[in-house]
C-alpha cells in the first residue's frame, strides 16, 4: 500500500504506466518509461519514450506542456522510472526537470543500472525538489514493465521467456501431414507480437530441420495485421525484427534454409560447439556463428551483444535444457481445445514414461512460480507463469 500517495497520485502513475507501454518493441535496450505532468489537479503534459534515441519520457512530457501552452513550474511530475542523471543518446532528464521548476517528482520504480541507481533522485532532492517513491501496486507494475531491462542491468543476461503450445493431451507437435499449428490464429498473432517485442528469439536445430521456419515477426497467413497498442501508428512492415538464434551444436543448419535465405530481413546467430565441422560454411553464407559449449556462456555472450530479452520458441529439448539450468524467467503456454489423432487410444500402460524401468527414469524439473495468470485467447487458454522477478 502507498502510505504517502493519494488516490490522485496513484491514478496519475497508472496513466504514466499506460503511456510507457506505447514504446514496447521500439526502445530496447532502453527501458519503457512514461511521464505525466500535473498542476492543480489538471494534466498539463504527457510523454513516453517512443523510439530508441528519441526524447526520454520526462523531456517528452515537458515538450507536451510547451505545446499546450502550459508552464510546468510548481507542478508535479509522475514518472515510471527514476529520471536519469547521465548522458547517453539523450542529455540527463534531471537537468530538464530542474530547469523548468518542477516542484515534486513521484517515481514508480528505481533504475538498477550502475550508471543510474539513485543518482537522479539525489540530484533532484539537492535541487530542492520533493521526491517520493511509490510502493504497492503501481511500484510492482513499474518493475514488471521493465523486467528485461532490470535483469540485464543487474546480471548482464537477457530475460528468457519460454513459449509453448500444446493440445489437451499434452502434445506439442502435430502428426505428419496435418496442419503444423496447434494453437489458433489469435494465439499465433499474439506470438508474432511477442517476437516483435523481443531482442532475440531462439529455437533448436531439430525445429529448423523439421519445419524450415522463417522465425520473423509478421502477419499470420490469413493476412491479419499484427496487434497494435493504443496510440500506435506502426504497420506490420515496420515491426523491428528479432535476432534469430539457432542452437545447432553440430552446425547442421542447411545453407538453403529460409533462415539463411532471409538474412536481409534479420540476422541469424548459430550457436555451435567447439567441435562443429561446418561452422565456417555458415559464416561464409552470412550467418553469425557463436562457438559456446555451455548455456550460461551463450546467455552471457548474448547479453554482451545488447540482447536484453530472449524469446524461446522451438524444441522441447531446448526448453528442457533451459529449465534444467534454471534459466527460464517466464513461461507462456497455450493449451488448445484439441486432441491429436490416436492419442486418446493410449492407455496408462502404453505411457512409455510409466513403463520405463527405474534405471531409465529421469528427474522431473520443477519450476516454482512466483505468480501465474490464466486467460482465453481466441479458442485457446493461455497460462502465464513468472518464475523470477528482477
Amino acid at each position: 500500500m502507498n502510505s504517502l500517495l493519494t488516490a490522485a497520485d496513484r491514478s496519475h502513475l497508472s496513466q504514466a504506466l499506460k503511456l510507457a507501454e506505447r514504446g514496447r518493441g521500439r526502445v530496447s535496450p532502453n527501458p519503457l518509461v512514461g511521464a505525466v505532468v500535473v498542476r492543480d489537479g489538471d494534466v498539463i503534459g504527457e510523454g513516453w519514450h517512443a523510439e530508441l534515441g528519441d526524447l526520454h519520457a520526462e523531456r517528452a512530457a515537458l515538450e507536451d506542456c510547451e505545446r499546450r501552452g502550459e508552464d510546468p513550474a510548481g507542478a508535479t511530475m509522475y514518472v515510471t522510472l527514476e529520471p536519469c542523471a547521465h548522458t547517453g543518446r539523450q542529455p540527463p532528464c534531471v537537468e530538464a526537470i530542474l530547469a523548468v521548476g518542477i516542484a515534486r517528482v513521484v517515481i514508480a520504480s528505481d533504475d538498477p543500472s550502475e550508471k543510474a541507481s539513485g543518482r537522479g533522485p539525489g540530484i533532484l532532492r539537492d535541487g530542492g525538489i520533493e521526491v517520493e517513491f511509490a510502493s504497492g501496486a503501481e511500484a510492482t507494475a513499474a518493475r514488471l514493465l521493465n523486467q528485461p531491462f532490470r535483469k540485464h542491468a543487474r546480471t548482464g543476461l537477457p530475460l528468457v521467456t519460454l513459449k509453448l503450445a500444446m493440445s489437451l493431451d499434452g502434445r506439442t507437435t502435430t502428426a505428419p501431414g496435418d496442419s503444423p499449428w496447434i494453437s489458433g490464429q489469435r494465439s499465433r498473432e499474439l506470438v508474432h507480437r511477442w517476437r516483435a517485442e523481443s531482442d532475440a528469439m531462439a529455437v533448436g536445430i531439430g525445429t529448423v530441420l523439421a519445419d524450415d521456419p522463417l522465425l520473423t515477426a509478421r502477419p499470420t497467413p490469413s493476412g491479419a495485421p499484427l496487434p497494435r497498442y493504443e496510440g500506435e501508428k506502426r504497420t506490420g512492415s515496420e515491426v523491428r525484427q528479432p535476432v534469430r538464434v539457432v542452437f545447432d551444436r553440430s552446425a547442421r543448419l542447411p545453407l538453403d534454409s529460409q533462415l539463411i535465405k532471409t538474412l536481409d530481413q534479420s540476422p541469424v546467430l548459430v550457436v555451435v560447439s567447439p567441435h562443429a565441422l561446418h561452422a565456417e560454411a555458415l559464416r561464409q553464407a552470412g550467418a553469425d556463428v557463436l562457438v559456446c559449449a555451455e548455456l550460461p556462456d551463450v546467455l552471457s555472450s548474448l547479453g554482451r551483444r545488447g540482447v536484453t530479452s530472449l524469446f524461446l520458441e522451438g524444441g522441447l529439448g531446448l526448453a528442457g535444457a533451459f529449465a534444467a539450468a534454471d534459466e527460464i524467467d517466464e513461461a507462456r503456454t497455450f493449451v488448445a481445445p484439441s486432441l491429436q489423432p490416436g492419442s486418446v487410444a493410449l492407455s496408462v500402460e502404453d505411457d512409455p514414461a510409466r513403463s520405463a524401468p527405474p534405471s531409465q527414469e529421469t528427474e522431473l524439473t520443477r519450476l516454482n512460480a512466483l505468480s501465474h495468470s490464466v486467460e482465453t485467447v481466441g479458442d485457446d487458454v493461455l497460462i502465464t507463469a513468472r518464475f523470477k522477478e528482477w
